[in-house]
Formats: C-alpha cells, structure tokens, sequence
C-alpha cells in the first residue's frame, strides 16, 4: 500500500489559472458547494453526460500543497580525506570525514479549502516529515490556489493515526466546500477526484465507489472508501466529490503499480471518520481514542473451523499488554471477541475501529468466547498511545538453530501424527538458543514435515507451541491430550498459538492428518 503523495525536487505545476467567482446568496457568501448553488450545474443522477459544470464550481476550492523538507543525515566518510585526491569526488576540502550532511527536499500533496477564512483539509502525511527518514524537519508549508496564488500555511493540528492534517493560509473570502454524508454513499455511484498527481495541478478524474468499509490493514481509522477513479502520487489530501458536489471522502492511499502509477484501486478516508477528527482540530482539542490493549488476528476460515465459530465474525486475541484495559479486565490469549459494546466485530468493523471510537475510561461490555464457551466480560477502555508508541511494541524476528545439547528427545507420537511435527519440552537452555523469552510455556517443534499442513503453512523448527484451542501445552502429553479431545469433538483442524523468538505470539490453524 503507498501513500498518494510524492516526495521530490520538482517544482510544483499548478493547474490552468482561472477567475474565481464567489457564490453569493442574499448578500451572504455560501460554499461552492451549497445545494441552491449545485442544484443548476448537478448532474442529473446516473451516467452524466459530461462532469464539466460541476467540476467548474468545485476545482476552486482544491489545492496543491508543498512542503521544504531539511533533511541532516550523517555522512558517509571519505577514504580520500586528508590526501590529495580529498576533493576529486566532488567533496569540497574538508567534506565527507562523517560529519552531519544537510539536503533538501520538496513534497507534493493535495487539499481543499473547507471555510472563506482559509482553513484547508488534507493529509497527515503530506505535511509530514519524510516517512522513515531520521533528521527529517518541515520547514515550510504553501499552498497553491486554482490561480497560481501562493501562501505560507500555518499547521493548526494534525492527526497521525487517521492521517489527517488541518492547515491555516492567511485569506479571506476564499471559495470552500462542505463535507457530505459518506455514509449514503452506494457502490457503484459516480465520484470525481480533484487533485495534484505528480505535480500536476488542477487535474480531474471520475470513476466509482467501488467498495465500502475496505480494510486494508486493521488500524483503528482503517475503514476506506475504494475507487476506480485514477489516485496517483500527489493525489494525496485531495477531496472525492460524490454528484451533489459533497466531499465524502479525502483520497489517501493507492495500490499502486511498480512504477507508483494508478492501476484503478484507490482508497479515501471517509467524511464520516474524517470530519469529528478535523472539527476537533480546528477546536484545538486533543484526540483521544479508546484502547484494549491486545493483538488480535483476523478469524481466518481454518481458526474458524477450529474453534467451531462461523466465518467472518470475530478477531482472535493473541497477545495481551500487560496492565492496560484488557488485562485489568481478564481478557486472555486465545479468546475470540465477538462485539464490543453491542457492536458485531466483523471484516467491515476490526476490533481495533470498534474500540478506538469508545470514549476513554468508558465501562463497556465485550462478548468473547473462551475455549468454546461463551462469556461477556467488561473492560473500562484505556487511552490510545501514539503510532510511534505502538510500532515500539512489536519486536523484530531473531530466532537461533536448536544445538546438540543433549535435550530431551522428540516425544508425543500422537501430535506428531495428526500435526506433522515432533516435539520436545522447552528447556530454558533451548530457550536461550532460539531467542525465546524466559516466561513462554510451550513445547519446541524439532521437526516438521514438509507435506504436512503444518509445513506448508511455514512452521519450522525452534517455534514453540503454546496452546491447542485456547488450551495451555506445557507438555509433549498435553498436546497429544488436546488433539485428542479436537478430534473427539469432530474437528478437522486446531488453532496453535505460536511463539517464534522474541516476536508476539500468533495464532494458526493447522489441518489434523487422518
């Protein structure tokens, strides 16, 4: 997924420039997208003949913004410093000996203007400083009106988790348009796309709501609206106009091909999600989103079928953080939540979207299932940390060999026939040989057969079993116990909760041999 939004050294093309005429309506100016204004140049519903009048009143309100990045990187040394061949590599005397490096660098975004006085909508990231590059600052914001018009922006707030920006330009009567109602917005209904792809500004495309509630990677603002409409880089911050002339959507994000260019799958944030988020900027109120404290999986059809629940209902908790909400509350690894507060936790509506939108220190209900039973437990809802907060929780994949170290031979027969592997009890000496934290209980996977469910679903020697079915394996027995009993209850195939080296704990569903 890439972001629609570009980072180079171009300089920004704006679009044609054009006359603004101001809409006024008994002496008081109104948005461009007011619907005594709209209702002459709206298309009637269904395919319109031709989007130029409504583009016409719209186009003003969009614009093109760019940022000048500093961007100071410590050097590289120069093997030639102190030589005579010190400057013969384009290093000036005294350069390149590993001392901090300064550069700079230009983004291109998209936005619209949402009030005559100058406050402009667009993407977090688009006036951010550069993903992933450490040294990175913003110095300056512009933006560019439809008439080639520039001005300083002064950033008013900006939200990172629902990738929202709110910017101030010093302006006065300005053209704007208003949110819609995204929420009756149908797939296959007609949007336009305003924006600044690859600096070019001004630039207009259309295509369809080509899907609803499209989650692309489980986040708590992840709920996009999908298009055909062409989004390309620069596109980012720009608005998705439904018929009616209403932005129901900001465009965000693209599956782009390898070149970056639109291949007809572009997804904007939701008007719904995205205007409580930028009133409260304007307001200079702080964000504050509830949080459980887990990591949760989706239920895939093989967890499903493990746990015997239907198929596209419910997350699977795998790890729990200690002392926040679900701890206190008793949530477990293992447990499969179902609703939150009433609301069914589904592939249109993640567990993380759910909780995010619940007032912190709520009190609220949360039906799980627990080893096949179900059960309702109530969790007073946490604050949401920062997305550099969160990111730090996950540790990076450092797993070892087994050594010869004299361990307790391969045992559990049982579970090595119906899973494909052998395994053997965790000692802390193997433990320490694969990366595994002290506190896990499990047993250690010594082999794995290559036909198996289990093999082609990529287990691999080292990965510790810690649970069959929300049921605790402290033992080669205890596995075979609890496929025993999955096969007794008519399963085909068992959820593993796995540990692979100092990496959270995951849950997958293995297929049980015959």
């Amino acid at each position: 997924m890439r972001y629609a939004y570009a980072i180079t050294a171009a300089l920004l093309l704006s679009g044609t420039a054009a006359a603004i005429a101001l809409p006024t309506v008994g002496g008081a100016q109104t948005a461009q997208n007011e619907p005594t204004v709209m209702a002459a140049t709206a298309p009637k519903p269904g395919a319109p003949m031709s989007f130029a009048d409504l583009v016409s009143k719209l186009q003003p309100a969009v614009v093109n913004i760019s940022t000048n990045q500093r961007i100071t990187q410590q050097a590289q040394p120069n093997p030639f410093a102190g030589t005579p061949f010190e400057g013969m590599f384009g290093q000036q005397q005294g350069q390149g000996n590993g001392g901090p490096v300064t550069r700079e660098a230009t983004s291109l975004g998209s936005g619209f203007i949402i009030s005559p006085d100058g406050y402009v909508v667009t993407n977090n990231h688009v006036v951010a400083p550069a993903a992933g590059v450490k040294g990175a600052t913003v110095d300056s914001i512009t933006v560019t009106l439809v008439d080639r018009k520039e001005y300083v922006a002064k950033l008013i707030g900006r939200d990172p988790t629902s990738d929202l920006a709110l910017l101030k330009i010093d302006a006065k009567n300005l053209p704007f348009v208003k949110f819609g109602d995204s929420e009756a917005a149908r797939v296959g209904d007609w949007v336009v796309a305003i924006g600044n792809p690859f600096g070019l500004g001004g630039t207009v495309t259309a295509g369809i709501v080509s899907s609803l509630h499209r989650v692309t990677g489980g986040g708590a603002y992840d709920r996009f609206i999908q298009t055909d409409a062409a989004i390309n880089q620069g596109n980012s911050g720009g608005p998705m106009f439904d018929l009616s002339g209403n932005v129901i959507g900001i465009n965000s994000q693209i599956l782009g091909s390898q070149g970056g260019g639109s291949i007809g799958i572009g997804f904007a944030i939701p008007a719904v999600d995205a205007k409580p988020v930028i009133e409260k900027l304007m307001k200079g109120t702080t964000i504050a989103r509830g949080y459980l404290g887990v990591g949760v999986q989706p239920l895939s059809d093989d967890l499903a079928g493990s746990f015997g629940l239907p198929k596209n209902q419910g997350e699977l908790v795998g790890r729990i953080e200690p002392g926040q909400a679900a701890d206190k509350a008793g949530l477990r690894a293992g447990d499969i939540v179902l609703r939150v507060n009433g609301k069914p936790v589904t592939p249109d509506q993640s567990l993380s979207y759910l909780v995010a939108n619940v007032t912190p220190g709520s009190r609220i209900p949360l039906d799980i299932v627990r080893q096949g039973r179900p059960m309702t437990i109530n969790a007073v809802i946490g604050t949401r940390p920062s997305e550099d907060q969160l990111a730090a929780l996950t540790n990076p994949d450092d797993s070892s060999e087994m050594g010869d170290n004299g361990d307790t031979p391969s045992v559990g027969q049982p579970a090595a026939n119906a899973l494909g592997v052998t395994v053997q009890t965790l000692t802390p000496q193997i433990a320490r040989n694969f990366n595994v934290d002290s506190s896990v209980q499990g047993v250690v996977i010594a082999n794995v057969d290559s036909s198996s469910d289990a093999g082609s679903k990529g287990l691999k020697r080292g990965d510790v079993i810690v649970s069959v079915n929300g049921i605790p394996v402290g033992t080669a027995a205890a596995l075979g116990a609890a496929i025993t009993q999955a096969k007794a209850a008519g399963r085909a195939q068992v959820a593993l909760q796995i540990v692979r080296g100092r990496n959270p704990a995951y849950f997958i569903g293995i297929k049980l041999k015959k």
